[in-house]
């Protein structure tokens, strides 16, 4: 934070149907800067110029997103959204003072033209039409002139101090020729209409920050504190991309990551606390946060550690909570069993087995859906790993005997006490006697502990499934034979 004026850091996303986890990782800072100072404000501004992504339901989940993340409107650090395209007429008005003080100028020239007069196509413009003193005109773009000699020194909180020589940057467009702005100007202009004096964003962004800030300057606006976060990779160290990586937040949302769980690792991509403690909730991190101490090697997204990390948080869940969090994946439109199907008193029951068990919250459904439905799934794998000769049949059989005594009291101990037994007489550890059971029961070979789910399954059902393992090993046997 800077000590001598309130800070107002701004987020501005462009729509493209998803929300980038780098971008959230990137609001999360933002958000914790603002919310460090009493008048602290962050910013939201929609980039939303390119009509082709200014649909308005994209809009619409990037509020969601930050929202799950906690990030929401009525907040009173929160500001916004406001809208890029809204500004239109300050962004010509600001390319044409500029022009009119002759910080810029137009110019005619095709890339083709540039490339002959270069004689090589990677190299950038030559300011050819600095001294012509061309009009407005059509195919007459506008080009900022950049200043002859010395260098541009961004004084970057993460990267420290950067020059940028003049003689490498380009007299670069700010406006096309019909007008319209380029972002680098509209960006900009936004900024100082909005009172922006820190920018906190990803290192993708530094390469335009010294044509941003001589843009600052020539307005007469001091440029806002500049932190350019690190890259976020793959375990490849490649950077993330939608093409290859997993990297939309939806997703996660999706798969059932609890957000406290996501806030905490992405807070963790650059920047630590302190200490050897990584399991912290958002109000013990939020006053450590400082984005001077942010590392500015590149940060690797470890989805299994983020899966870890949600696995602690849904089990430091209270019970009642994590029954909460569950419903969207028992809701009938998501889960696989019928709506008569399900028992809310079952799933009460069995969901402290399963809460101690799962890393992110879909894994409820495979984990109880014998409960609920008819017949357990069929998964030819698991049937064959545990129905095999001396074991699948011998283990079906001796549950099924057991378990149809009906003094035998229906409690997991004496089921699992039965079991164990039956397994000695063949040789069997329980670990393998059990296995057969499990999956002519649950159609898994692994899942919740077997005994409670068979208590909760009830005797006749086990019984029923029980019969029906039997005999599709019967039919099985005939058909071999």
């Amino acid at each position: 934070m800077t000590d001598s004026k309130t800070v107002r850091v701004r987020f501005a996303p462009s729509p493209t149907g998803m929300f980038h986890v780098g971008g959230a990782r990137s609001a999360l800072f933002n958000w914790a800067l603002a919310r460090q100072q009493p008048g602290g404000r962050f910013v939201l501004r929609i980039e939303d110029t390119d009509a082709a992504r200014n649909k308005p339901e994209w809009t619409e989940g990037i509020i969601r997103a930050l929202a799950w993340l906690g990030i929401r409107e009525g907040d009173e650090h929160f500001e916004g959204p406001y809208f890029q395209s809204a500004y239109a007429d300050k962004h010509r008005e600001t390319a044409r003072r500029l022009y009119e003080e002759g910080r810029a100028y137009y110019c005619d020239c095709t890339r083709e033209q540039v490339q002959q007069r270069r004689g090589n196509e990677h190299l950038g413009y030559d300011g050819f039409c600095r001294d012509r003193g061309l009009e407005p005109g059509p195919g007459r773009a506008l080009r900022f002139r950049v200043p002859e000699g010395g260098p541009t020194v961004v004084d970057d909180r993460v990267r420290g101090r950067v020059e940028f020589e003049h003689s490498a940057i380009e007299d670069f467009v700010i406006a096309r020729a019909d007008g319209s702005p380029l972002f680098v100007l509209a960006n900009v202009v936004d900024d100082i209409e909005m009172g922006i004096n820190e920018v906190v964003r990803g290192e993708e962004h530094l390469s335009n920050t010294p044509k941003q800030q001589l843009l600052w300057e020539a307005l007469g606006h001091t440029p806002p504190v500049w932190a350019h976060l690190p890259v976020i990779v793959n375990e490849k160290r490649q950077k993330l991309s939608k093409r290859r990586d997993k990297v939309a937040l939806e997703s996660y949302q999706e798969e059932g990551y609890l957000p406290e769980a996501m806030v905490n690792y992405l807070m963790l991509l650059g920047w630590s606390p302190g200490g050897d403690r990584e399991i912290m909730p958002w109000s013990e991190m939020e006053p450590l946060f400082d984005v001077s101490k942010v590392n500015s090697s590149s940060a690797f997204f470890d989805e299994k550690k983020l899966r870890a990390f949600n696995g602690e948080y849904i089990r430091a869940l209270d019970v009642k909570e994590f029954i909460e969090r569950c419903r969207p994946w028992l809701a009938p439109d998501v889960a696989p069993w019928p709506a008569e199907g399900y028992d809310e008193v079952v799933f009460e029951r069995v969901a402290p087995l399963a809460q101690s068990r799962i890393a992110v919250l879909s894994e409820i459904i495979p984990n109880v859906d014998f409960l609920f439905l008819d017949q357990p799934v069929e998964d030819p794998q698991s049937w064959n790993k545990a129905m095999k000769p001396g074991v699948g049949r011998e283990m079906v059989t001796a549950a099924l005997t057991r378990y149809d005594d009906p003094d035998l009291p229906w409690r997991a101990a004496e089921l699992k006490a039965a079991l164990e037994e039956a397994g000695a007489e063949h040789g069997l550890k329980l670990g393998k006697a059990q296995a057969p059971v499990r999956v002519a029961v649950t159609g898994r070979t692994v899942g919740l502990p077997l005994f409670e789910s068979l208590e909760l399954l009830g005797r006749e059902r086990t019984l029923q499934r029980l019969r029906a393992a039997l005999a599709k090993l019967d039919a099985t046997q005939d058909a071999e034979a």
